[in-house]
């Protein structure tokens, strides 16, 4: 039986190979579809693990830095510090946007972290060359998928800044390098305005009557100063002394602060199923959509290099061949088919994720679980040939 399938391979195996390979390039895309989707769940994990904090605080009944608009006064961080089981309590603020270097664009989230004291929540937490921020202003560590060198000039809106320090798998939730600078440069970022702007809005402040009184000296220059500077940040990242749970410290900021506090554990269920809950729902339907174009394919040269045997089987059947013996032999060749798609499909896959510009992380699950749906789908698939050869009446094939 099995010597039958292998000399009806052979007799066409230029067909066979040529469509394994074509299945093979649609299983390779199945499995890194699923890649791109592990890549995003392991990318979102890595960002809070590399935040380096156990709770976030942010604006009350809003989800998050990383999911919603959040803002905070940037002096809140000190009552933190208060809470029992605090050890650390640092502002941090998040902002998407286009840095620029050289003549090229690179979209990159802007973090804006505290600097000069090591070990503080939100800093890279390791880095693969150069240091840490030390100083106020203008300075930068950046992701390396960024492309950006280390001493290389960065802009970011009008300010330079040089990229003092290399880090890695630092990154959002959409996959963006992050690139690090100052707090207080990137609290100037998020409401940095054009020189025309600021003419407008301090004409219009000094035109305000409430703001612009001769008989209250020095009102209309604090005005502006306080118009020109941002004391908000978007979040405070908490880390917690060791023999305290996250709950414990978190409920008295809840009770006493009125803010929303998430954990570990919720900022993970908010990343994963909230952010990445469509991108989900989409890759799955594509998943579909792949395994259906693979069983019509499976089922289409199946069945064609089975009508094109014809004859033959009418002999096997002339000369007593049983019909699970020939149905077997049809279904070995669909088998066989999976096999060689599956092998392709797994180097192709291997081979092409890294050049992705997202993470592409292949798990062995996924290509053990990819291999026996595409066992079953080869399977499924030789159905409608091995139904179409035992019904074949032997005398009409031959003297047809």
């Amino acid at each position: 039986m099995i010597s039958l399938a292998g000399r009806d391979i052979m007799h066409a195996w230029g067909k066979f190979v040529f469509t394994g390979v074509g299945l093979g390039l649609l299983i390779g895309v199945t499995l890194t579809m699923a890649g791109v989707y592990r890549g995003m769940v392991d990318d979102a994990k890595a960002l809070l693990d590399n935040s380096g904090a156990d709770l976030w605080v942010v604006q009350k009944d809003t989800l998050g830095p990383y999911a919603e608009s959040s803002s905070l006064y940037d002096d809140t961080y000190r009552s933190l510090l208060s809470i029992s089981g605090v050890a650390r309590a640092a502002n941090i603020t998040y902002l998407t946007m286009q840095v620029r270097e050289g003549g090229r664009d690179v979209r990159a989230m802007v973090v804006g972290v505290v600097s000069g004291a090591p070990g503080q929540p939100g800093q890279p937490s390791y880095l693969i060359s150069g240091r840490q921020i030390t100083r106020g202003h203008y300075e930068a560590v950046a992701d390396i998928a960024s492309g950006f060198k280390l001493g290389q000039s960065i802009q970011i809106r009008r300010n330079n800044y040089t990229v003092v320090g290399l880090t890695r798998r630092m990154v959002s939730s959409g996959g963006d390098p992050m690139v690090f600078i100052p707090l207080k440069d990137a609290q100037e970022a998020q409401f940095l305005k054009d020189n025309d702007a600021i003419v407008q809005q301090r004409r219009r402040t000094a035109e305000n009557p409430a703001f612009n009184r001769p008989n209250v000296p020095g009102l209309l220059d604090q005005v502006i100063a306080s118009q020109s500077t941002n004391t908000f940040v978007n979040a405070v990242l908490v880390q917690i002394k060791p023999g305290f749970s996250s709950e414990e410290v978190a409920d008295p900021i809840r009770h006493w602060k009125r803010l929303q506090v998430y954990t570990r554990t919720q900022m993970e269920g908010i990343l994963v199923g909230k952010l990445i809950a469509t991108s989900a729902k989409q890759i799955a339907m594509f998943l579909v959509i792949l395994a259906i174009v693979s069983a019509a394919i499976v089922a289409f040269i199946i069945y064609t290099l089975t009508m094109g045997k014809i004859r033959e089987i009418a002999v096997l059947k002339l000369i007593g061949t049983k019909n699970r013996t020939i149905a077997a032999m049809i279904m070995q060749q669909a088998l066989g088919l999976g096999v060689i798609g599956f092998v392709v499909g797994k180097v192709a896959a291997t081979f092409w994720a890294p050049i992705f510009p997202k993470y592409v992380l292949l798990v062995p699950g996924d290509a053990l679980r990819g291999f026996f749906a595409v066992m079953l789908i080869c399977v499924l698939a030789s159905l409608l040939a091995i139904r179409a050869a035992l019904k074949v009446d032997p005398a009409e094939a031959i003297g047809g």
